[in-house]
């Protein structure tokens, strides 16, 4: 399944904040899931000193990446394709 990045401007943003934005995230995908649409919130980088928001989701595409940022009613930049890696993949 791809992933997708999902970047926020997010002036005045306070990261006590973050739980609540991310919780409106993993109800909307998961509302999604429930009509059909498989997409999934992973998880969310906050960089204070940039104002910025990094939100890494699944989903079959961008379209649905964009509707679920509707949904959850979160402002967004950009939307990019990504590809990951983590430590634990490394050989």
């Amino acid at each position: 399944m791809p992933r997708y990045m999902v970047e926020r401007n997010l002036p005045e943003f306070d990261a006590s904040q973050l739980p609540g934005a991310a919780a409106s995230a993993k109800a909307a995908t998961a509302q999604m899931s429930s009509e059909g649409t498989p997409i999934r919130y992973l998880r969310s980088t906050f960089v204070p000193a940039e104002q910025k928001c990094y939100c890494l989701f699944e989903g079959p595409s961008e379209d649905s990446i964009r509707e679920a940022q509707t949904r959850a009613e979160l402002p967004y930049e950009r939307i990019h394709e990504a590809e990951f890696i983590t430590s634990e993949e490394l050989a």
